[in-house]
C-alpha cells in the first residue's frame, strides 16, 4: 500500500462492505469512481466549501452535490428552515402555504413561467414535460442533443442512429426499441441538423428538448444565435421548446440560462438548487400548457412527496438568499479567478487544456481544441484527466470523478480556497508531465 492509498483505508473498507448490499456499492453510478480507476471516498460530513471523509481527510469541494449546494454545505439559514419545518412534520401529502410561496418565487425569476408543478427529481420533471408536450401538440417525436443528459427515463436513455436526423437506438438495457424510436438525437450546437430533422419528420415533432447550456458532458455553451434559431424553428412548426435547466436554473442567474441569453422556453425543467440541497424539482411554463396537468387537464402526474414541506422550506430559504444582494457577482468573480489560475497553471506546465466556463460552472478538457459538442468532448485526454484527478484529490481538492462532468463554485468558496486550488493544480500538472 502506498502512502497515498493509506489515506483512504476506511473508505476502501466501506466500499467493499457496500458492494455486498448495493449494486456496485453506490446509489448512482458515477459515485463509484470507476472512471478514474480508483475507489470512492466515503463522505462523513460537510460544511461551507469543505467536505470530510471517514478517514478524516478534508477537501475543498467542487462537486457541491453535483450543483445544488450553491450557498455551500450546511448553510445556517437553510439548516434553520429545515429544522423548523421538520419539527412540524416531515410529509403531509396535502397542500401547504410554502408550496405557493416557492411557486411565486420561481415565477418571479423566470419570464417564461406562469405556473409550476413541483416534483421530486429532475428525471421526473423532464418525463412530465415530455408527456405535456406530446399531449399539447398531439405529436409523438422528441428531439434531444447528443451528450445532453435529461434523466434516466426510457425515452431519453438513447444514442444517435447512424445518420443525420435519424431516430435513436437504446443506450441502456431494458429500454424497448419501440420507445427509443420516438426520440431523434442530434449534435449539440448544429442548427442545420435540427432543420434537417424538422424536414425529415415534418409535422411529427412534439418538442425540442435541450440543456440551454450543456453541463452533463462537461460545460458547453450555445453557439451565437443557436438558441434563438431553435426558438424560431419551434415557433413556426407547432413544436414546444423545452429547456432542461436542472443544473443551470438559479445557478447562472436568478432566471437561469434563459435570463442569461434572453430567451424563453415553453416549458422549463428545474431541479438541484430548486430543492435547496434536498430532493425536489419542478416542471413549469406557460399556463395553457401547464393547465393540461391533472386535476385540471387530461395529463396525469402525481407524487406522494411532491412539494415535500422540508424540501420546500430549504428551497425557499435558498432562493431568498440568491435573489437578494450580489450573489451572482460574487460567484462570477470567484469562478473567473479560478478559471484564469487553472489556465495559467496548465500553460506554464506546457499541458493542453481547454477551459469552458459560464458563470459558476466550468470544465477543464485536456485537449488543444475548442469544445463545442460531444464529439469535441471525446477528444479530451482521459489518462491525463485521471492523473490530474488523483493528484488533486491527494492535495485535498475534490473534483467530479469523471472527465465529462462540471466543476461547481459556491458562495462558500473563499479567496483562500481558490488560491489553494490553483496551487494544487500547478503541482498536479507538474506531476502529469513528470
Amino acid at each position: 500500500m502506498t502512502r497515498e492509498q493509506s489515506k483512504y483505508t476506511k473508505s476502501a473498507d466501506a466500499f467493499a462492505q457496500a458492494r455486498k448490499y448495493l449494486p456496485g456499492g453506490v446509489d448512482s453510478p458515477v459515485r463509484a469512481f470507476g472512471r478514474v480507476d480508483m475507489g470512492p471516498v466515503f463522505v462523513a460530513a460537510a460544511k461551507g466549501s469543505k467536505i470530510y471523509d471517514i478517514d478524516g481527510n478534508q477537501y475543498i469541494d467542487y462537486v457541491c452535490s453535483w450543483g445544488p449546494m450553491i450557498l455551500g454545505h450546511a448553510h445556517p439559514a437553510v439548516l434553520e428552515a429545515i429544522l423548523a419545518a421538520a419539527q412540524k412534520g416531515s410529509s403531509f401529502g396535502a397542500p401547504t402555504l410554502a408550496e405557493t410561496e416557492l411557486a411565486e418565487k420561481v415565477i418571479a425569476a423566470y419570464d417564461s413561467i406562469e405556473k409550476v408543478r413541483f416534483l421530486s427529481s429532475g428525471t421526473e420533471a423532464v418525463m412530465t414535460a415530455i408527456r405535456l408536450a406530446r399531449a399539447y401538440t398531439r405529436k409523438d417525436l422528441i428531439v434531444k442533443m447528443v451528450g445532453c443528459y435529461h434523466g434516466h427515463s426510457d425515452s431519453l436513455l438513447v444514442a444517435a442512429g447512424s445518420g443525420l436526423a435519424e431516430t435513436a437506438i437504446a443506450s441502456s438495457a431494458g429500454v424497448p426499441d419501440s420507445i427509443a424510436k420516438l426520440t431523434v438525437v442530434l449534435p449539440y450546437n448544429d442548427i442545420e441538423a435540427v432543420k434537417a430533422a424538422f424536414e425529415k419528420h415534418k409535422g411529427n415533432i412534439a418538442a425540442v428538448l435541450i440543456e440551454p447550456v450543456a453541463a452533463n458532458m462537461g460545460v458547453i455553451g450555445p453557439a451565437d444565435g443557436y438558441l434563438q434559431m431553435l426558438r424560431e424553428l419551434c415557433n413556426g412548426r407547432d413544436t414546444l421548446l423545452i429547456f432542461d435547466e436542472v443544473i443551470t436554473g438559479f445557478r447562472l442567474a436568478a432566471g437561469g440560462a434563459q435570463e442569461l441569453f434572453a430567451i424563453n422556453g415553453d416549458l422549463t425543467c428545474l431541479g438541484k438548487i430548486i430543492g435547496g440541497g434536498l430532493p425536489a424539482a419542478a416542471v413549469a411554463g406557460r399556463a395553457d400548457i401547464m393547465d393540461m396537468l391533472a386535476p385540471l387537464g387530461p395529463v396525469y402526474q402525481a407524487g406522494t412527496l411532491s412539494g415535500n414541506p422540508i424540501a420546500t422550506a430549504a428551497a425557499n430559504a435558498t432562493l431568498d438568499i440568491l435573489t437578494k444582494g450580489d450573489c451572482y457577482e460574487k460567484l462570477e468573480s470567484s469562478a473567473a479567478t479560478l478559471e484564469a489560475g487553472l489556465a495559467d497553471a496548465a500553460k506554464n506546465a506546457g499541458i493542453d487544456v481547454t477551459i469552458n466556463r459560464l458563470g459558476s460552472i466550468m470544465s477543464c478538457f485536456f485537449t488543444d481544441k475548442p469544445v463545442r459538442n460531444f464529439t469535441d468532448v471525446q477528444s479530451t485526454d482521459i489518462e491525463c484527466f485521471k492523473k490530474f484527478f488523483a493528484a488533486m484529490l491527494n492535495q485535498g481538492i475534490y473534483l467530479a470523478p469523471s472527465a465529462y462532468e462540471a466543476m461547481f463554485v459556491s458562495l462558500a468558496h473563499t479567496p483562500e480556497d481558490i488560491e489553494k486550488t490553483i496551487e494544487a493544480a500547478k503541482n498536479s500538472f507538474a506531476r502529469i508531465i513528470g
